[in-house]
């Protein structure tokens, strides 16, 4: 009785999870690797015009500087209808994307520069104590 009651729970949960739209199909796609040297690549292109790619390799391979890098992008439509694009590359320096929707840090205004760069040309006896 009790499996037959799980039983039912579950396929009600199944139903209540399933998505209620359409899904969106792939219209290309293709992947080459993971080859032996590491590198590998792929990109696809969904129905409501969504695209991403990505390529990456090792680099300095042998070395003890030895690091993968990935190089790619993606971009759709938001809700909006605002084309986004971001393109990034994943390195031994982290993950650095680039795109005109991401905010950007302000300037520094004049002032607080020219007090930072007094600063720097004149350090205190304090900091020159420090190790």
């Amino acid at each position: 009785m009790y499996t037959s009651l799980v039983t039912l729970i579950a396929l009600a949960a199944c139903a209540v999870a399933a998505p209620a739209d359409e899904p969106i199909l792939i219209v290309s796609q293709s992947q080459d690797g993971p080859n032996p040297d590491g590198s590998y690549k792929w990109s696809y292109e969904t129905a409501n015009g969504i695209k991403a790619e990505e390529e990456g390799h090792l680099e300095d391979a042998g070395s003890e500087n030895e690091a993968m890098k990935a190089e790619g992008g993606f971009s759709y439509s938001s809700d909006d209808g605002q084309a986004i694009s971001l393109t990034y590359v994943a390195d031994k320096n982290g993950f650095q994307p680039v795109g005109a929707h991401l905010p950007t840090t302000p300037e520094i205004p004049p002032l607080i520069l020219k007090a930072l760069e007094w600063n720097a040309a004149h350090p205190s006896k304090d900091d020159e104590n420090q190790v």
